[in-house]
């Protein structure tokens, strides 16, 4: 799967996003290092720390089923303005993630990219934490 494949999936995400209070939809698309795709969308709660992140949701499903490595993850929405993992989800990837994890945003007719470690530099960590 090429990366625009793997953006085309988080756009097929957004389409079960849960999102009556903003109506801004978000999907994801965790890539597994042996190529299986785990889908997330945001799924909104009228308390809105509550409510659930497509990136979060995502990483959840892959962990849930076992996976632990990944290799790119794409993140779309209905906007298609290349919205970013928020430092929330950030900080979760880093938890199962190397920093050079591709992170891949729809833009549209283009994408940008970023490694996780760009994003998140100096991330908590169990080293962080001295365990």
């Amino acid at each position: 799967m090429d990366d625009d494949e793997l953006i085309a999936r988080a756009r097929d995400a957004t389409e079960s996003a849960h999102v009556p209070y903003s109506n801004y939809r978000v999907g994801a698309a965790l890539e597994t290092t042996d190529g299986t795709v785990f889908l997330g969308c945001n799924i909104e709660n009228a308390n809105y720390s509550n409510s659930l992140h497509a990136e979060e949701v995502a990483l959840a499903e892959a962990v849930k089923n076992g996976h632990h490595d990944f290799a790119r993850l794409a993140v779309a929405s209905s906007e298609r303005d290349g919205v970013l993992p928020c430092g929330m989800c950030r900080q979760s990837l880093s938890e199962f993630c190397d920093d050079d994890l591709r992170v891949l945003c729809d833009e549209g007719e283009s994408r940008s990219e970023y490694r996780l470690g760009e994003l998140l530099p100096d991330a908590i960590s169990a080293d962080t934490l001295g365990r």
